[in-house]
C-alpha cells in the first residue's frame, strides 16, 4: 500500500500562524475595529457633500469642517426645537402605559369571554397565551438589552462620548486624505490585485453612502408623515413622540417599522371606537409606500442585495452590536457585494462567455467542414460527398465543371466538320 506524504513548507506554516495572530489581535481590538467600521460608513455618507463643496473651489479640509459643523448644528437645532416636546410626550406615554395595558387586558378578557363562553379552563388558557403585559415586559426588556448591547463596546457613557468623538475624527480624516490612505492600503497587495482593489473603492463608497443617505431620508419622511397623520386621527397627545419613535426605528430595515408601530397601536386600541382601525390602516399604508415607492427610489438602487441577505445582515448586526449593528451592517454587506460582483462574478461570467464563443465553429469555415463525419461519404480520390444531407463538396463541384468543359471541347471539332 502506497503512503501519501504531506509536505508543508515553512512559508505556509508562517502564513497560518500569522493569520491566527492577526485574528486574535483584531478580536482584542474589536472596539477600535467597530469604531473604524462606523467611521467608514459615516465618511461614505458625507463624501458627496464634501465633493460638492470642493467643486465650489473650497479647500477639501475646510469643506469637511463646514459639513461636520453644519451637521452638528442641524442635529442640535432639531434637539433644541423638538427635544423638550418629545421628552415630555415620551414620559407621559411611559406613565400611562401601565393603565393602557390594563385596559387592553380587560378588552382582551371581554373578547375571550364572548368567544369562549363561560368555560373557565379555556379562559385561563387564553389569558396565559394572550397577555399584553407579559408581551410588553418582554419588549421593554429586549429594548433595554439592545440599548445596553449597542453601547457595550463603548464601556459606559463616557466611553460612548469618546467613541463618538473618535468616529468623527477618523471619518473626517478619511474624507480629507482618503486617497493617500487607500493608496497605502492597496499597496500591501501584490500586482494586479492592488490595482483591482483600488478601482473598487469608489463604487463601494458610493453604494455604502447611498444606502445611509437613502435610509435617513426615508426615515425622516415617514416620521413627519406619521406625526401629521396621528394628529389628524386624534392622537395629538403623543403624536410627535410616536413619529420620532417610528422614524428612528425605521432606520432598521424589515424589523424597525413593525417595532415603531406597536406603541401607536397600543395607544389607539385603548382609545376605542374606530381609532385603532384607522391607525392600523395608516401604518399599513405607510409601510407599503416605503416598500414600493420610497425604498426603490432612494435606497434600493444603492444596495443591490437580495432582501434575504439584508435581513440576515440586520439580524447578525443586531446580535453583535444591537441597534447600531442593525444600522451599519447592511451598508457593509452592500459594499462587500461590490467586491464580490466586480472581482469574482463578472470575471467568471466573462470567462464563461469567452469559453462559449471559442467553442462555437468559425463562421468562415465551409458547410462541409461544419458537418459531422458520419453524414459524409469519402472516396478514394479524396473527394467528399454529403449524401445523407444532399450537399456536394467543393471538390465534387470542381470535378463536374472540369468534365463539362471537357465535353464542350470535344464537341467543338464535330460542329466545325458539320459546317
Amino acid at each position: 500500500m502506497s503512503r501519501r506524504q504531506l509536505t508543508i513548507s515553512v512559508s505556509s506554516v508562517a502564513l497560518i500562524v500569522a493569520t491566527g495572530m492577526l485574528l486574535l489581535l483584531l478580536w482584542q481590538l474589536r472596539s477600535l475595529v467597530l469604531t473604524v467600521m462606523i467611521a467608514v460608513v459615516v465618511a461614505a455618507a458625507l463624501a458627496p457633500l464634501v465633493d460638492m463643496a470642493e467643486r465650489m473651489r473650497i479647500p477639501r479640509w475646510l469643506a469637511v469642517v463646514v459639513v461636520y459643523l453644519s451637521l452638528i448644528a442641524g442635529i442640535l437645532g432639531l434637539a433644541l426645537l423638538m427635544g423638550p416636546t418629545v421628552v415630555t410626550q415620551t414620559q407621559r406615554l411611559l406613565v400611562k402605559l401601565p393603565s393602557y395595558l390594563e385596559r387592553l387586558q380587560l378588552l382582551i378578557d371581554t373578547w375571550i369571554t364572548d368567544l369562549a363562553g363561560v368555560d373557565p379552563v379555556v379562559i385561563d388558557y387564553l389569558n396565559q397565551v394572550i397577555n399584553p403585559q407579559a408581551v410588553t415586559g418582554w419588549a421593554i426588556r429586549s429594548g433595554q438589552q439592545l440599548l445596553v448591547q449597542s453601547f457595550d463596546f463603548t464601556r459606559g457613557l463616557l466611553g460612548a462620548l469618546l467613541t463618538t468623538l473618535l468616529t468623527i475624527f477618523i471619518s473626517g480624516y478619511m474624507l480629507v486624505s482618503g486617497s493617500g490612505l487607500i493608496q497605502g492600503l492597496v499597496e500591501l497587495f501584490p500586482y494586479p490585485w492592488n490595482e483591482r482593489l483600488a478601482q473598487q473603492v469608489h463604487p463601494m463608497a458610493q453604494r455604502m453612502g447611498g444606502y445611509i443617505q437613502g435610509r435617513v431620508l426615508v426615515s425622516a419622511i415617514l416620521g413627519v408623515m406619521i406625526t401629521v397623520s396621528l394628529r389628524f386621527l386624534g392622537l395629538s397627545e403623543f403624536a410627535i413622540a410616536l413619529g420620532v419613535i417610528a422614524g428612528f426605528t425605521n432606520l432598521i430595515p424589515f424589523i424597525g417599522p413593525v417595532l415603531g408601530s406597536l406603541p401607536a397601536l397600543v395607544v389607539a386600541i385603548v382609545q376605542g371606537g374606530w381609532t385603532f382601525l384607522w391607525v392600523l390602516i395608516l401604518y399599513v399604508a405607510i409601510q407599503n409606500l416605503e416598500t414600493y415607492v420610497l425604498d426603490p427610489l432612494l435606497v434600493g438602487s444603492s444596495v443591490r442585495v437580495k432582501p434575504l441577505y439584508q435581513l440576515l445582515a440586520v439580524l447578525g448586526g443586531t446580535q453583535l452590536l444591537g441597534i447600531i449593528g442593525a444600522v451599519i451592517a447592511p451598508p457593509w454587506v452592500a459594499g462587500s457585494a461590490v467586491l464580490l460582483e466586480n472581482l469574482y462574478l463578472k470575471p467568471k461570467q466573462e470567462a464563461e462567455i469567452r469559453e462559449k464563443l471559442q467553442s462555437r465553429p468559425d463562421p468562415g469555415t465551409s458547410t462541409q467542414e461544419r458537418l459531422p463525419s458520419e453524414h459524409s461519404t469519402h472516396y478514394a480520390n479524396g473527394t467528399e460527398l454529403s449524401g445523407a444531407v444532399g450537399i456536394q463538396s467543393s471538390a465534387d463541384r470542381s470535378l463536374e465543371v472540369e468534365e463539362f468543359e471537357g465535353s464542350k471541347e470535344a464537341e467543338l471539332p464535330l460542329s466545325g466538320r458539320k459546317g
